[in-house]
């Protein structure tokens, strides 16, 4: 008995039923199930009274369908026989599409797919020349590939939900799982989903901001995993390949600037935040928005005067040594403009980014005290949606883009 006190199976037989009772009684002595949750509808439902009669060892549910020739209904009751199912917690749960119209097959077919149900159908060796029917006596049962295993269904389902959500670990692990417990893929096929891992853990080292760990893996990935896709001429994962390929020049030029603040890699900052609020994750994003602002204005002075605010060393001479040692200060947004708007002053520049964003400062006072009051600044409090697109509007405002989105499957 389960938890529920029904009794439990070894095996469970789930049929549609038809009007003629051989081709079930061949799956029952095939399978030899336990148990069996037929699917009737009226005009079937003799055939299952007559089962219940002839294998009184069999405990027999049945399932009413009231139209036979709708597929909805089908795949309605498709689904509640395989609930049931598992609530007999089956060893192993075998369903039998031969009896009844189409629709009833094809709902079967629909509803269990890639969920482990092992698929049975009843053909012959001899048929009756003019109705094409199994002549009795000859029925023999044989058991169906699942298609969607084959295929790799309810990965690759696994795999696009991980990377669509941006979690990018969860994804290769995905793909790893595939190519440790999938003996039976081809080699083109296993040489795709490794170098698809590849460029998956690529682009978790992009996401984490290890720009050259993400470069390596990308390029030394991409290539095969293309080339591939576009020999089996698989236009979605061809798709997102290419748009991947598009992105490595910008890539590679992160990596040949690291280390060095830039509008490209604010551009980059700006993505992943994005990416992080449309996961959810708000406060996340928040505090990546709170350092694009000090990241905007140093690589404004960065790209202007080729100074790193945080290496007086790249200074020019004539700015007061009292000023750098202030570099040792710098911890927090307003500390940054402040230098950034003195250095600029002793330079004589107008009109700076860094003097925008401190004259906006005032103006931001209620995005910032949101930010502050959030558990991963100062506070308590969570940070909603609309907090991370009011902070948003402060870049788009100052006409600071995000890089490109990342391509979804």
């Amino acid at each position: 008995m389960d938890q529920e006190g029904n009794k439990t199976a070894d095996v469970v037989l789930i049929a549609s039923v038809g009007r003629t009772q051989e081709p079930l009684e061949a799956s029952l002595a095939e399978h030899t199930p336990h148990a069996a949750i037929l699917i009737a509808s009226e005009d079937t439902m003799g055939t299952a009274a007559q089962l219940r009669e002839s294998y009184p060892e069999v405990s027999f549910k049945t399932l009413l369908l009231n139209d036979p020739e709708n597929l909805t209904e089908s795949f309605r009751l498709a689904r509640k026989a395989l609930s049931m199912a598992k609530k007999l917690e089956a060893k192993a749960i075998v369903a039998d599409i031969t009896g009844g119209t189409k629709p009833m097959t094809a709902g079967l077919v629909l509803a269990l797919s890639g969920l482990g149900v092992v698929f049975s159908y009843v053909g012959g060796t001899r048929r009756d020349p003019t109705t094409g029917r199994v002549l009795s006596g000859s029925e023999r049962a044989r058991v169906l590939e699942d298609p969607t295993v084959r295929f790799h269904e309810a990965e690759w389902k696994a795999f696009r939900q991980s990377w669509n959500a941006w979690r990018m670990d969860a994804a290769a692990e995905v793909l790893g799982r595939l190519l440790e417990n999938n003996p039976a893929l081809s080699p083109s096929e296993h040489k795709f989903f490794r170098h698809l891992q590849g460029v998956t853990l690529g682009m978790a080292s992009w996401d984490r901001f290890h720009h050259t760990e993400a470069l390596t893996s990308i390029e030394g990935n991409l290539p095969v995993a293309l080339a591939i896709a576009e020999a089996w001429h698989h236009g979605n994962k061809v798709r997102v390949l290419k748009a991947i390929e598009a992105e490595l020049p910008r890539l590679k030029r992160l990596v040949k600037k690291e280390g060095r603040p830039t509008m490209e890699l604010l551009a980059d900052l700006l993505a992943n935040a994005d990416r992080r609020a449309e996961a959810g994750h708000y406060d996340d994003a928040i505090a990546r928005l709170y350092r694009a602002l000090e990241l905007a204005a140093e690589a404004d002075l960065h790209h202007r005067t080729g100074i790193l605010l945080r290496k007086p060393e790249t200074w020019p001479g004539g700015l007061q040594p009292l000023m750098q040692s202030r570099t040792q200060q710098l911890l927090g947004l307003q500390s940054v403009l402040d230098l950034i708007f003195d250095i600029d002053v002793q330079l004589g520049n107008q009109g700076t980014l860094a003097q925008k964003l401190r004259a906006q400062k005032l103006q931001m006072g209620d995005v910032l005290r949101k930010r502050n009051e959030s558990i991963l600044a100062h506070g308590t409090k969570p940070v909603d949606r609309n907090s991370y697109l009011s902070f948003r509007q402060v870049f788009a405002g100052l006409n600071l883009q995000a890089a490109p989105a990342w391509p979804k499957w």
